[in-house]
């Protein structure tokens, strides 16, 4: 069996890794998380009048609703009236009270993404001139608190609740009948089911405040609720517990009539079963029935996230889809063979037979994984530079070695299944030591029959004492009838290795499905880059224009004296390579000229290694310098710093860059 897998790993690694080339080469720009991409005003931005409005641009729609858009004054009240509209494809504005004073205002928002996450953010812009203010940038957003904790743990709880609850069911159809009458197969199938219903409900009431406020209280808010139905997130969760229903009736059938037709010698139905047309269409019709059900509660999460927005979101969805039923196979299979090699009765065991069934299976799980893998992570990435610059890329990184862990120590689980089936020529041992097993209840027969026989004739005299004799004889069978099955599967060491290299491959299947949760929470890659560029683009963007090519730069200074604070600008024009003339204004707190003993301008183009170049201006006026002939030797992303000395011992030096032709 290795030796046959073996060459189709290489070939398939190879293939992953040619494909994954090409994609990622060529990748084109998508984006499926939401991130802001331009604002007016702009982020940091020093505009001389006040706006009406201020608006907003993302990378993809968004959901906004009463309170996603705030603009506050520097003491924090608000100054938008007002919901917010949506002029035009992904911008969103929010109307402005009039007549603003100057002073630095805060925007901060927070909306839902298209593929249900929620995105928060805020930035600052200044009329007239920079001040302080008292509004904190970075405030907590509503996935950041307890709700947004409980939120992540519901979708863990789903993840694995489907894990187990598709991949336990078709363990029992595809690998090992005789399972469906095992009860610790059936607690735990149905455990799935439990845990994916009752995360669903909790995913459900939280989403609400998850989307919003982010506090506890509103997740018993009825009119929360009901906006969340209306969403496409909200359809999603309700659709799930409609395909629950559905997948009880599935469990019912299961466990009721298939079960009453397995046969308890072979572990699989087609093994000796080939006269039984009624059994056979049960199982047909169990198998089309479940995959059908669990093929719908996978794409419940593909049609509201990651898939269904951004490229090719119609191919898209239907991989995302493939790939959950794949995971599903692979670990809630390898759920339902670990808790059958451990808990299943000696009459009933799980053979060789099953276990190379499943080893087909996972192999076929794992091939498809990596094919809907590649594809995802082009999708999600774009470049390569990605894996290790964006958090999305790096969690993908812990992801592909956690496979390829699985995949080691499924190997090792392929040799002690090879092993299980080579000792199948010492079966004449194996039902010598069960005989020898079974003598010691026989040697105690008479011990049993004598107390049996004390018990009779005590009961002719007390009742009461013969009910407490007979339950204390059935729990002491049934404590030897545990304690002799116990022996009886850890007496094979074949069986006993399987038994541990499977449980550390579900050792690692639970940190592989956390995070993988955590990878569907997280900003993709192409979406965190592209933000990244729309913040460089605006930080290195001039804050105002006067006239074409001319830059003008805006900066507080304080050099620490009682009359150190002010703003000094910075006026450039015509702002390209060669002659230029420059002019630096220095005002106070009040917006008013003030005279300071010194300002010198130094440039630096650090690209190319360029500068400083100093620049002394001239002073025309109170709070007025001038420079003419100011050369600047190429065009590209300069560094201008001003020095401004308020007396004889106190200055200061504050910078901005600015685009140079």
């Amino acid at each position: 069996m290795t030796q046959i897998i073996a060459p189709r790993v290489r070939t398939l690694v190879l293939l992953i890794l040619a494909v994954a080339g090409a994609l990622l080469a060529g990748a084109a720009p998508a984006s499926a998380h939401a991130a802001l991409t331009g604002s007016d005003p702009a982020q940091g931005a020093v505009v001389d009048t006040a706006p009406t409005r201020v608006s907003l641009t993302f990378s993809e729609p968004v959901a906004v609703g009463d309170d996603s858009v705030r603009v506050l004054d520097p003491k924090g009240e608000r100054v938008d009236k007002g919901d917010p509209a949506n002029p035009s494809g992904t911008t969103y504005s929010v109307p402005l009270v009039s007549g603003l004073p100057d002073g630095t205002y805060t925007v901060a928002y927070q909306v839902v993404s298209a593929d249900s996450h929620p995105v928060a953010g805020a930035f600052t812009f200044s009329i007239g001139a920079p001040s302080e203010t008292t509004v904190s940038v970075s405030a907590q957003a509503s996935d950041d608190g307890l709700v947004g904790w409980l939120y992540g743990f519901g979708r863990y709880v789903s993840y694995a609740g489907f894990a187990v609850l598709a991949g336990g069911a078709a363990f029992v159809l595809a690998c090992w009948a005789p399972g469906a009458r095992v009860r610790a197969v059936q607690r735990l199938v149905v455990s799935g089911w439990l845990a994916l219903t009752a995360a669903t409900l909790g995913l459900l009431m939280l989403r609400g405040s998850y989307t919003t406020s982010g506090r506890v209280g509103d997740v018993f808010d009825l009119e929360l609720l009901g906006d969340v139905l209306q969403t496409k997130t909200g359809a999603a969760l309700v659709s799930r517990l409609l395909l629950l229903a559905a997948a009880a009736l599935f469990i019912a059938v299961l466990f009721g009539a298939y079960a009453r037709t397995a046969d308890a010698a072979p572990d699989h139905p087609g093994d000796g079963d080939g006269g039984e047309p009624d059994k056979r269409d049960l199982t047909f019709g169990l198998a089309l029935g479940g995959t059908v059900v669990a093929a719908g509660l996978a794409a419940s999460w593909a049609m509201s996230e990651h898939a269904s927005q951004g490229l090719q979101a119609g191919v898209a969805m239907p991989v995302d889809v493939v790939h959950l039923l794949a995971v599903a196979a692979w670990l809630g299979g390898l759920t339902a063979l670990l808790v059958a090699l451990h808990r299943a009765p000696v009459e009933t065991p799980v053979g060789h037979d099953a276990v190379r069934r499943f080893s087909r299976l996972a192999f076929g799980s794992v091939v498809t994984l990596a094919v809907t893998g590649v594809y995802q992570s082009w999708r999600q990435l774009g470049s390569w530079s990605a894996f290790t610059d964006t958090r999305y890329g790096q969690l993908l990184l812990v992801k592909i070695a956690l496979v390829a862990v699985m995949v080691a120590v499924a190997v090792l689980s392929r040799r002690w299944t090879r092993r299980l089936a080579d000792a199948r020529g010492s079966a004449a041992a194996e039902e010598a030591e069960r005989a020898e097993e079974e003598k010691q209840p026989a040697g105690t027969a008479p011990a049993t029959a004598s107390e049996t026989s004390e018990t009779s004739e005590a009961g002719k005299t007390e009742a009461g004492h013969d009910a407490v004799r007979a339950a204390q004889l059935a729990r002491q069978r049934a404590a030897t009838e545990a304690a002799r099955q116990k022996r009886l599967r850890d007496a094979d060491p074949n069986r006993f290795g399987l038994r541990r290299s499977v449980l550390a491959e579900a050792g690692v299947a639970v940190v592989l499905l956390a995070v993988t949760t955590v990878l569907t929470q997280t900003e993709p890659g192409r979406t965190e880059q592209d933000a990244r560029a729309a913040a460089a683009t605006s930080s290195s963007a001039p804050a105002t224009g006067q006239g074409s090519g001319a830059v003008s730069l805006t900066m507080p200074f304080d050099t620490g004296s009682p009359n150190g604070k002010g703003v000094v600008s910075v006026d450039l024009d015509p702002a390209q390579a060669g002659d230029n003339a420059l002019h630096v204004y220095v005002e106070g707190p009040d917006g008013t000229p003030v005279d300071v003993p010194e300002v010198k301008i130094a440039l630096t183009l650090a690209a190319q290694d360029i500068g400083p170049l100093p620049v002394t201006p001239d002073r025309i006026t109170t709070g007025h310098w001038s420079a003419s002939g100011v050369q600047i030797p190429m065009a590209g992303d300069w560094k201008v710093e001003v020095t401004v000395r308020t007396s004889d011992i106190d200055q200061v030096t504050v910078s901005k860059n600015a685009q140079i032709g």
